[in-house]
């Protein structure tokens, strides 16, 4: 017996070798390190002392090197932690809290070359980011990363939120299934998409949320992307283990670096309700802080456009078709509403030469950043706007054109400059040119990034589409504004099949959202699309349309109907009118992701408060508790609610207004019909 237990000892000791352990501030999340038998670095992640990630291995693969992963010791740890509140340009809150305890794990190869590198690891009480720091060190000069090998063994067949791992685009629907069954087979190909390129068909994009069968929440992502490619997730479904797969280009290799450097951070966000995600603001945290030191001119705004009447197909973006939409004439009278209505911007998109040809198999050199079309005097346009308090917000699609746009960035930024523009709405639809080239590889990371920095020189917002997923870069670079980086509300316009479901705007705040702001552009009043595309329909009454300018978060929001249809139910449009896009802090009512959530955000700087709810084609009673308004006043919360026959497809614009005095604690019962909503405005 004796002999038994010395050898079952024995097996215990080799399992792993002596760890090394950095817990959360409050304790309640470890993270532990420490080599395997074969001398691989790995690590294990509890939550209140139950294991959420076990094993799990660090490892690269290179092009120009063996494989590092196995062989190593550890050669040193360095201990240290971190707490500040810092004030963000702009956000849902207005004050952050950044702490986290911070453990650094020195390693090298035993044998030759003895390649040397660090894994340092950031526990913050809501999850922790992890990230590979590689050393100037004598005969390794460059990287060239094949993969990242980089594990999460989770430890069952946990429920997830995913969207393929697509190198090229985010805007596939989001399927709900266990982990077992995640198979990207049905997306491959989506007629709804302008490129789409998914090589692997068990690999998923990031974030990607789950839920235990405990009922702990999940969300998977990165941070400080930067020089390197969009990490996706490799599902190993037999074994629940997910594996970093990064997405490639036209070498042979995915990442090219020069040493030193230092990976994106892998994150981990941990919540015991799905809520309690949104509210983190981790991935903000692992970025460092603002490098413009002035940002008085980055100011979130409401905006309309000539834009939702393209895919109305009532205008085109180019002349040729003669139904142009960007005219002289008709930004006027976009400008005249948005001035009645104390909305600040105007986006046009389809002002500048090019659009008849660009989405041509040869795009580069079609369009010009700088030429408007004859029928549209920009500088009319902008000197009109202005007169009214309204600011034109820039467009420059690039059709994926990327060299194009290179070459005529700086000359096109100093336009809008100097006509005192600044917010941009960039696009880069299609196929990447130079041919071989993906949406989230390296090099296109890196022309994403040099288009915000460069925009930053000429004081100019950034709001990207067809873009990176966004990994907190706003915290660095603040004229990031929004980005789109999901599938949008256009969507809803192009076909019937394309349509995005009832639950789709209830995945994406607990998905994509966890990234940062998402440019969706809500606010359609005119639900059935009638005349233009009478066969397709909004799935959402006319109530959850403006509950969607609470639930999902951009401090820049579209109205994006067409002015008539505003002007015919202004009672309803005066929701849009007063919700704030700034924010002094934001708090999560209830949530569950593809079936109901509700926010309450109260407005920077102002005694006012909106709250937004939601639920899919399942109607449902719930309330509103107002335990979050101060003590000692009285407010009056106007609610505009689903109508009693309201239902997203057969009576989408029932909508009932109505009054009340409210004071803290009080309750507002709300019902909300198949598809429907509310939306609550506390002044």
């Amino acid at each position: 017996m004796l002999l038994f237990f010395a050898i079952l000892l024995t097996g215990c000791a080799e399992k792993k070798s002596r760890e090394y352990s950095a817990a959360s501030p409050d304790g309640q999340l470890t993270a532990s390190v420490f080599l395997t038998p074969e001398g691989v670095l790995a690590y294990e992640l509890k939550f209140e002392n139950n294991t959420i990630i076990d094993t799990s291995l660090f490892g690269f693969s290179f092009k120009n090197g063996p494989e590092l992963k196995a062989g190593l010791e550890i050669t040193g740890e360095e201990k240290s932690n971190f707490s500040e509140t810092w004030k963000p340009a702009w956000g849902p809150d207005s004050e952050v809290k950044n702490e986290y305890n911070q453990l650094k794990i020195n390693v090298k190869e035993k044998a030759a070359p003895g390649r040397m590198f660090s894994v340092v690891f950031k526990v913050f009480n809501d999850g922790l980011g992890f990230r590979y720091e590689f050393p100037q060190q004598d005969g390794w000069q460059e990287a060239l990363i094949d993969n990242e090998m980089t594990e999460f063994q989770l430890t069952g067949d946990h429920f997830c939120w995913w969207a393929p791992g697509d190198w090229d685009i985010y805007e596939h629907l989001y399927t709900e299934s266990p982990l077992s069954q995640i198979d990207c087979t049905p997306k491959l190909n989506h007629p709804n998409l302008a490129q789409t390129y998914i090589p692997d068909i068990y690999a998923v994009n990031t974030p990607l949320t789950m839920k235990t069968a405990d009922g702990l929440y999940l969300s998977f992502h990165e941070a400080a992307l930067y020089d390197y490619s969009d990490m996706t997730l490799h599902i190993d479904r037999g074994n629940y283990k997910m594996t970093s797969a990064l997405v490639g280009g036209p070498n042979e290799y995915k990442v090219k670096r020069a040493l030193p450097f230092n990976t994106p951070w892998r994150t981990i966000q941990v919540g015991k309700t799905a809520g309690a995600l949104i509210e983190s603001h981790l991935i903000e945290n692992l970025n460092e802080p603002s490098k413009i030191a002035e940002t008085g001119w980055i100011k979130p705004a409401k905006y309309v456009g000539i834009w939702w009447e393209m895919h109305l197909n009532k205008a085109t973006w180019g002349m040729a078709g003669g139904k142009h939409g960007a005219t002289t004439a008709n930004a006027k009278k976009y400008i005249d509403f948005a001035a009645a209505n104390g909305i600040a911007g105007l986006l046009v998109e389809g002002w500048n030469t090019g659009w008849e040809q660009w989405l041509g198999d040869d795009r580069e050199g079609i369009f010009d950043f700088v030429t408007p079309y004859p029928d549209f005097d920009i500088k009319e346009v902008v000197r009109y706007g202005k007169e009214k308090g309204v600011e034109l917000i820039g467009h420059h699609e690039t059709s994926a054109a990327v060299l194009t746009y290179e070459r005529q960035m700086d000359t096109a930024f100093q336009f809008y400059h100097d006509l005192g523009v600044s917010a941009v709405k960039t696009g880069y639809v299609g196929k990447i040119s130079p041919k071989g080239e993906y949406h989230h590889g390296q090099w296109m990371v890196n022309h994403y990034q040099k288009v915000v920095e460069l925009a930053a020189k000429y004081q100019i917002m950034i709001d990207a589409h067809e873009p990176i997923k966004d990994t907190g870069i706003r915290r660095t670079w603040p004229n990031f504004v929004s980005r789109e980086g999901a599938r949008g509300q256009e969507f809803n316009c192009w076909s019937k099949e394309g349509s995005n479901y009832t639950n789709h705007v209830l995945i994406v705040p607990f998905t994509r959202g966890l990234g940062g702001p998402f440019d969706y552009t809500p606010g359609v009043f005119n639900i059935t699309l009638k005349p233009y595309k009478p066969d397709n329909q909004i799935p959402h009454t006319l109530a959850k349309e403006l509950s969607l300018y609470v639930l999902i978060y951009s401090p820049v929001q579209m109205a994006c109907d067409l002015p008539e249809y505003y002007e015919q139910n202004m009672a309803a449009f005066q929701f849009i009118k007063d919700v704030a896009v700034e924010w002094g802090y934001s708090k999560r009512l209830e949530g569950e992701p593809g079936q109901v959530f509700k926010m309450g955000r109260k407005a920077k700087g102002a005694d006012s408060w909106f709250v937004g709810a939601a639920t899919n084609e399942q109607s449902r009673t719930t309330e509103v508790t107002l335990d979050w308004l101060p003590e000692g006043k009285e407010f009056t919360a106007k609610i505009y609610a689903d109508g009693a026959d309201a239902d997203w497809k057969t009576n989408p614009t029932s909508i009932v207004i109505s009054e009340k005095k409210v004071k803290k604690g009080d309750t507002i019962p709300l019902t909300l019909a198949s598809g429907g909503g509310a939306a609550i405005s506390i002044q």
